[in-house]
């Protein structure tokens, strides 16, 4: 009778520290309003100045399941250069030549750029038409005023396929 009390308080205090854990550790990672306002500034500075790096989580291929990614796949977007190092999976209408060039790994420095308020508030689109690679590809980013963004990518010669992942405003100078 004793053992059953002793484990019903420790099951009681065992619950309730789990119970008092979660909330602490749920309250604890809500942004603040200024926080949020601000990440919303952010990335609306960097898609106006064209100045942002994409960092995609997965890719969604046409007719094919999605793939989540590692944390080395992005496209960093600068006024005068845009370098994307993405994975393709899908169909290919034309093989490249040399395998080593399945995905999309380029740097572009011939491309325009074009951005609008998306459909919904809070959101944009922005466009980046690339001009100097032997065919045509356009990548197109829905982006939310919370950092996350989707990247639809075509390719003249390929099946379309979309990315989800982050933005982030800055750009580093060194990359």
């Amino acid at each position: 009778m004793m053992e059953e009390k002793t484990m019903k308080k420790k099951l009681f205090y065992g619950f309730s520290l789990f119970l008092l854990l979660l909330t602490y550790w749920g309250c604890g990672s809500s942004q603040t309003v200024a926080e949020k306002e601000k990440l919303a500034m952010e990335v609306r500075e960097g898609v106006e100045q064209s100045s942002f790096r994409f960092e995609a989580t997965y890719a969604y291929p046409a007719s094919y399941q999605p793939v989540f990614l590692s944390p080395y796949y992005d496209v960093t977007v600068s006024p005068d250069t845009v370098k994307a190092y993405l994975p393709y999976y899908g169909r290919a209408y034309r093989a490249p030549m040399d395998p080593r060039e399945g995905g999309f790994q380029f740097t572009s420095t011939d491309f325009t750029y074009r951005y609008a308020p998306g459909k919904k508030r809070g959101s944009w689109m922005a466009k980046v038409t690339i001009l100097d690679l032997d065919r045509p590809v356009t990548f197109t980013f829905d982006i939310w005023e919370n950092g996350t963004s989707r990247l639809m990518v075509n390719d003249f010669n390929r099946q379309s396929i979309s990315f989800q992942g982050d933005l982030s405003s800055r750009v580093e100078k060194n990359e």
